[in-house]
């Protein structure tokens, strides 16, 4: 399965970049923040839980680029999207958190990072956990939304207690 996470990393994100789902999203401000970008990742994490791929893919910008753990880049959000339906499977779960943020200081530029779990389980029913740590960056759209410009990934081990 160690293997198997940069895969499902990248297939998650290809299928945000793919499927267009409307949704609400953070408008940016001439005043817009760190946290303004911490409240998108809600958002996003909540739209990829409740829809699945499509929710997901919905925050990616056009012209975006998914970063791979061990593979290559993946250049525009039809392509990201080919990869994503693991986000379908109901046996499968993304959770991430943003541990940090900033903005550029003209407001249309900015990025988060922080840790992911994936949770999947088996045939059997076994779950397994995967770990990681994320970089997004995050552009400021000419409707005033903001959507992801690059989005990177990689393994990491179990967190310490």
């Amino acid at each position: 399965m160690k293997s198997f996470l940069p895969i499902l990393v990248v297939a998650f994100l290809v299928a945000t970049i793919a499927l267009p789902v409307p949704h609400r999203t953070v408008a940016a401000s001439p005043k817009a923040t760190a946290d303004t970008l911490k409240q998108l990742e809600g958002e996003f994490m909540k739209a990829a839980a409740e829809k699945g791929s499509a929710g997901y893919m919905s925050y990616y910008a056009d012209d975006a680029v998914e970063v791979p753990n061990g593979a290559s880049a993946i250049v525009g959000k039809v392509n990201i999207a080919q990869g994503m339906n693991f986000l379908d499977d109901k046996n499968n779960e993304l959770i991430w958190s943003p541990v940090g943020a900033d903005i550029s200081a003209a407001g249309d530029l900015g990025y988060t990072y922080g840790t992911f779990e994936f949770h999947s389980k088996d045939k059997s029913g076994k779950v397994s956990i995967d770990y990681g740590k994320y970089t997004t960056i995050w552009k400021k759209q000419p409707d005033g939304s903001w959507k992801v410009a690059l989005d990177m990934g990689n393994a990491n081990p179990q967190p310490k207690s």
